[in-house]
C-alpha cells in the first residue's frame, strides 16, 4: 500500500494595500522556519480588496525580487492569468525567476479571473488587455501549457500553430534550473479547467471556503485522469485556506478537514496587515497544532 503523502505548508501574501517591505519582511521569517515550505503571491494588476486605487504589485516583477532575497522556499503565484501575457514570454519570465531562484519555482497558471467579482475583471480594459470568453481562454490555457512546456525543454527552434498562438522560430534559451522543467500548478475549478489540469498539471489548487464542492472537484480531475490514462495520484491536491488571526482553531478545523479529504498541499492565506512576527505565529499556533489534532472529517 503507498504511504500517504505528507501535508506540506505554505503561504500566501497577496500584494495588494502593502508595501514591498512588508512583503519581504514575511518572506524573510518564512524563509528560516523548516514548516512553511513555499510561499505564494496572487496575479492581479488592480486591488480586488479594500481601496480600489490603493498599491498592488505586479506579481512576476515581485516573485524574482522575493527569490532574490530568500534561499528556501519553493515560491510561485496562485496562480498566473494567462489571459496577462502571450505565453511565450510567461515561460521566459518563469525561467528567469526558476534560474534566480536556483530552482525553486513552482509554475502557477489558471485561465484568468473570472468576469466576477466586478474588481477582477476591470483591470483589462484599464490595461488595454482583451478579456476572452471562457471557452477561448480555457483552449489558450491548454495550449499555453503545451508550447511553455516545449519552449522549456526542446533543444531546437520550433513552429507552433495552435488555434489561438502562432509562433515562428520558438526557442528557448537559457533553460529552467529544474529538469525537465518547473512543477506546474493549475488553479481553478470548472469542468473544463479540470480538463486541462488532467492533461497538464503536477500539482492542481482551488481556493478553499466550499470543502464538500472541492472534494466533488477532485473526484471530478480523477475521473478526467482516468480517461485520459493518467493516474489521479500523480496530481498532487492543493488547496487554499485563509488564516484567522483571531480565531486560529476555526483555520486549523479547516486545515485539518482538507487533509481528512485528500489534499495535502495547503496555502494558508495571510491577510494584511501582518502582525509582528507572523511566519512563526502561523507555524506555532496553526501548522503544529494542526500536526498535532487533525480534525476527522465523517465519510459519507
Amino acid at each position: 500500500m503507498t504511504p500517504t503523502p505528507r501535508p506540506r505548508f505554505g503561504i500566501m501574501t497577496a500584494p495588494m494595500q502593502v508595501t514591498y517591505d512588508d512583503l519581504l519582511r514575511v518572506w524573510r521569517e518564512a524563509d528560516t522556519i523548516p514548516e512553511i515550505e513555499h510561499a505564494w503571491l496572487f496575479d492581479h494588476l488592480m486591488p480586488i480588496a479594500g481601496d480600489p486605487n490603493g498599491p498592488v504589485f505586479e506579481g512576476w516583477t515581485l516573485l524574482a525580487a522575493l527569490a532574490a532575497q530568500t534561499h528556501r522556499l519553493r515560491l510561485g503565484l496562485l496562480v498566473t492569468s494567462n489571459r496577462f501575457r502571450p505565453p511565450a514570454m510567461l515561460a521566459k519570465i518563469a525561467t528567469t525567476v526558476d534560474v534566480v531562484s536556483g530552482g525553486r519555482l513552482d509554475f502557477g497558471i489558471g485561465v484568468g479571473s473570472r468576469p466576477n467579482p466586478p474588481e477582477a475583471r476591470r483591470e483589462y480594459p484599464a490595461h488595454g488587455l482583451p478579456f476572452q470568453d471562457t471557452a477561448d481562454a480555457v483552449e489558450s490555457l491548454a495550449e499555453a501549457c503545451t508550447l511553455i512546456r516545449r519552449l522549456w525543454t526542446e533543444s531546437e527552434p520550433f513552429e507552433f500553430h495552435g488555434s489561438r498562438h502562432r509562433l515562428t522560430g520558438a526557442f528557448g534559451n537559457p533553460k529552467p534550473v529544474q529538469r525537465p522543467y518547473p512543477p506546474i500548478v493549475i488553479g481553478g475549478r470548472s469542468a473544463a479547467t479540470l480538463r486541462v489540469a488532467a492533461e497538464h498539471a503536477d500539482v492542481w489548487n482551488i481556493p478553499g471556503g466550499d470543502l464538500d464542492d472541492a472534494v466533488r472537484r477532485s473526484a471530478l480531475l480523477d475521473r478526467y485522469c482516468a480517461e485520459s490514462g493518467r493516474d489521479p495520484a500523480a496530481i498532487t491536491r492543493s488547496i487554499h485556506l485563509p488564516v484567522s488571526y483571531d480565531r486560529p482553531g476555526t483555520t486549523r478545523d479547516a486545515i485539518g478537514e482538507a487533509l481528512d479529504a485528500g489534499f495535502r498541499h495547503i496555502v494558508l492565506g495571510l491577510p494584511a496587515p501582518y502582525p509582528a512576527g507572523v511566519a512563526r505565529w502561523v507555524t506555532d499556533e496553526v501548522i503544529a497544532k494542526s500536526a498535532q489534532a487533525p480534525a476527522v472529517r465523517p465519510v459519507v
